[in-house]
């Protein structure tokens, strides 16, 4: 059970502190911290946990991670079930805290977007469908690429961390324009079922595209790191 308490305590915290930091954060009120500090936010949120619970549950915070590390051969198929509710049931709890401190602004309006993720009308930058698709598929798919070639035990494990927070700050970088970026099916959750609506009834880009794309880039890792010899 520790793993599991440890894969909802990072994910609370995933959650929390990405989507804390776009809602509270990124616009206030005139000066904020606007699309880096959010990118930031996210990336700092998996280097401090990959710290401080990594050795406890591997820090996944994501069933896209955890379908892509089962997909590259990294972890048991008997574990994912447990691993991805945990994960959904921290992003969904995260959610409701950060409701209860952004609804004590006077002007909050949940249906605003509340950080969650979408495309079309929903994109922040009015992106279309199949731009949403690609983008989550392929940034989930590098995404994998370097947390399983920055885990691999011929790379320094110390530096582990530092590589996929940095990865996932990038990724942040890339996309908040196009979707708000997702490649977290439980982060997308977290959110959406607090707006409800558009935001449920997009949903199902956002577990779809980063479940392909994690194991499109764990089967890549894969083929790329095999040693001479190997079949």
């Amino acid at each position: 059970m520790n793993k599991y308490l440890a894969e909802f305590v990072g994910t609370f915290w995933l959650v929390l502190g990405g989507c804390g930091s776009a809602v509270l954060a990124a616009a206030f009120p005139e000066v904020g911290i606007g699309f880096a500090g959010v990118a930031l936010a996210f990336g700092l949120t998996v280097l401090t946990m990959a710290f401080a619970i990594g050795h406890i549950s591997g820090c996944h915070l994501n069933p896209a991670v955890s379908v892509g590390l089962w997909a590259g051969g990294r972890f048991p198929a008997n574990q994912l079930f447990p691993y991805i509710a945990a994960q959904v049931l921290g992003g969904i709890v995260a959610g409701g805290v950060l409701y209860v401190i952004a609804s004590g602004q006077a002007d909050f309006d949940v249906s605003a977007g509340f950080a969650a993720n979408g495309y079309g009308e929903h994109s922040p930058g009015g992106y279309a469908l199949i731009s949403a698709l690609v983008c989550e598929v392929v940034m989930t798919m590098m995404f994998l690429i370097v947390i399983m070639g920055a885990t691999d035990a011929r790379a320094p494990a110390s530096f582990a961390p530092i590589a996929i927070g940095l990865c996932l700050t990038l990724i942040h970088l890339i996309s908040i324009p196009v979707t708000n970026t997702s490649v977290n099916p439980a982060r997308s959750t977290g959110v959406a079922i607090y707006v409800g609506g558009w935001a449920l009834a997009q949903l199902w880009l956002f577990w779809v595209a980063p479940i392909v794309g994690a194991a499109i880039g764990a089967n890549i890792y894969k083929a790329i790191a095999k040693e001479d010899g190997e079949s």
